[in-house]
């Protein structure tokens, strides 16, 4: 479908406040066929909409690597997937942090000490908001989603096993959210189930829910495929889960810096995501978890911070979320999240769903007209990842092609091999889409796609 002036204009109006009132609900994308428009015309073009395009470039520029030179060609950044960029706000904020509050938390009675905790305790309560708990005692700070993974395995899983029992995956797992769980089995004698999805890279509700059985005691699945972009039936997974007694973790990791998150409408009963993801620093991650499910976790690390009061003989631990934060944590990182948290909130994230929602569409269409080009992973409800391979060129030779000309994308198996064999598959080119990506940058890539 062709957008004509007045459709841009329109939309325009709904993808940043600045145009008026954002929609108050998302509604779930759909991946259009190709339209009829010949190839090489952008049918997404911000050009055409200069107040558009300012406010876009007005973003862009808060970014100081978006600026960067590869080889004497401009940037184009389209590895967000495997992290995204900082906005300066996010950089500065750290900055400060080191210049005029550094200082470990919680134990001191000076004023620096009091600064620090107050940032990072901040923090924690921006965190909460934004994946919409609301309780900062529901977060646990972790260096990332890994950890996070690893944390709510080892703390709260594995009590609960004994031999024989199950735990539920999907096909569309990173190794992050597969290898801590066959670890966990490995040593409790106990199984792993993995619900399969269909030729569109979707999970298969009912083959899911034919998993559960009275052996059945979790299940951790990702929100968002990093691999293929499938947006997974989450609340349905979580609603069919809780049928049937079971409690189930969200690898959030692809989907906090892409769609709306709201951890009690879904019912999650824990919500891991990394800070890097979504415009923040590396190192830093956080999970939510339900306060009755946090009481009953018991801690995988010891040290200072996490105790109450200690004696050769016993320990007292301290309540949730400090119980698990054992040593000296990521402070300026964490404080460093919650600038990052900020931003996003001040563009709002339905507007970043919207926009890239919009320039998924266009570069999937658009791809689909490069000759020998096949994209892997069509569910219809998809966001900001696109996979593909091309028919007689290796992905790293592709890769290759388009790092020389400053295009970074990832090329490989994206640390999610069970997901792309089952498409037959050892690796893809995957662009992944970040808001300050733009359609001339689409536009260029397809360009060189088009000289193999």
């Amino acid at each position: 479908m062709t957008m004509t002036e007045s459709d841009l204009a329109r939309w325009a109006g709904q993808f940043f406040p600045e145009f008026g009132n954002v929609p108050s609900k998302v509604i779930s994308p759909k991946l259009e066929p190709p339209g009829a428009q010949p190839p090489g015309v952008p049918a997404w073009d911000t050009a055409r909409v200069p107040a558009r395009k300012s406010i876009l470039e007005r973003y862009r520029a808060d970014f100081p690597i978006l600026s960067e030179k590869v080889d004497g060609r401009d940037l184009v950044w389209f590895d967000n997937a495997a992290t995204t960029q900082r906005p300066r706000q996010v950089i500065e904020r750290v900055k400060y942090f080191y210049e005029h509050e550094n200082s470990n938390i919680h134990r001191g009675a000076h004023t620096l000490a009091a600064r620090a905790t107050d940032a990072y305790e901040d923090a924690r309560k921006k965190t909460a908001d934004f994946v919409g708990s609301g309780n900062a005692d529901d977060i646990v700070f972790v260096r990332g989603t890994t950890e996070g993974i690893n944390l709510v395995a080892q703390s709260y899983v594995k009590p609960l096993l004994s031999p024989g029992d199950e735990i539920i995956l999907t096909i569309l797992e990173h190794h992050a959210n597969i290898v801590p769980w066959q670890m966990l089995a490995a040593s409790k004698g106990a199984f792993l189930r993995v619900a399969p999805c269909d030729d569109s890279g979707q999970i298969i509700l009912s083959e899911y829910e034919r998993l559960f059985n009275r052996n059945t005691k979790f299940v951790s699945a990702s929100h968002v495929s990093n691999a293929l972009g499938t947006v997974a039936p989450i609340a349905e997974m979580i609603a069919i889960a809780h049928r049937y007694g079971v409690p189930v973790c969200v690898d959030g990791a692809q989907s906090i810096s892409h769609i709306p998150v709201d951890v009690t409408a879904l019912d999650a009963d824990f919500f891991v995501f990394s800070g890097h993801k979504i415009y923040g620093p590396t190192g830093i991650g956080a999970v939510y978890g339900k306060p009755e499910l946090w009481e009953l976790a018991e801690p995988w690390q010891g040290g200072g911070n996490m105790i109450k009061d200690v004696t050769f003989e016993r320990t007292i631990y301290q309540q949730a979320p400090l119980k698990f934060e054992a040593g000296t944590g990521n402070i300026a990182d964490a404080v460093g999240l919650g600038a990052a948290l900020d931003y996003v909130s001040g563009i709002g994230i339905t507007n970043i769903y919207a926009w890239e929602h919009e320039l998924l569409e266009y570069a999937a269409r658009e791809l689909k007209r490069v000759p020998g080009l096949r994209l892997i992973g069509t569910a219809a409800d998809k966001t900001s990842v696109i996979s593909f391979v091309i028919d007689g060129y290796s992905v790293q030779s592709v890769g290759e092609l388009l790092s020389r000309r400053g295009i970074a994308v990832r090329a490989g198996h994206h640390c999610a091999q069970p997901a792309l064999r089952r498409f037959g598959l050892e690796g893809t080119v995957r662009p992944s889409l970040a808001f300050y990506n733009t359609p001339e940058e689409v536009d260029k890539m397809i360009r060189e796609l088009y000289t193999l």
